[in-house]
């Protein structure tokens, strides 16, 4: 039996300040994710580290424990693996004031 698969576009072209997050994600069926950050333009300010954020109905979240870099050039790219996740996921970032980062956010979702 092969893997049931499925990549989601959760946030493009976005230009991130102050308090960000993706759109949330209904993931439960799946059990594992890897999330991918690209920085569409260069960043600017000092950026802060991505958490992974879950949720069991999409509107409440806390943070799954997970953190990872943002992407620090134009082009480059980051990410983070992530299970038992229940059923919502996000992506969420706190910049400080002047820092920007316009994102590509992608969720790859495997059963």
């Amino acid at each position: 039996m092969l893997p049931e698969n499925l990549t989601a576009i959760v946030a493009r072209n976005e230009t991130w300040t102050g308090l960000a997050a993706t759109e949330p994600y209904e993931a439960g069926w799946a059990r594992e994710a890897i999330v991918f950050v690209r920085a569409l333009k260069a960043p600017k300010g000092p950026l802060p580290t991505a958490r992974i954020e879950i949720s069991a109905d999409g509107m409440h979240w806390a943070a799954e424990g997970s953190q990872f870099a943002l992407p620090a050039a134009e082009n480059a790219v980051t990410f983070q693996r992530v299970a038992h996740f229940g059923a919502f996921l996000r992506v969420a970032a706190a910049l400080p004031e002047g820092a920007e980062i316009t994102v590509l956010v992608s969720l790859h979702l495997k059963a």
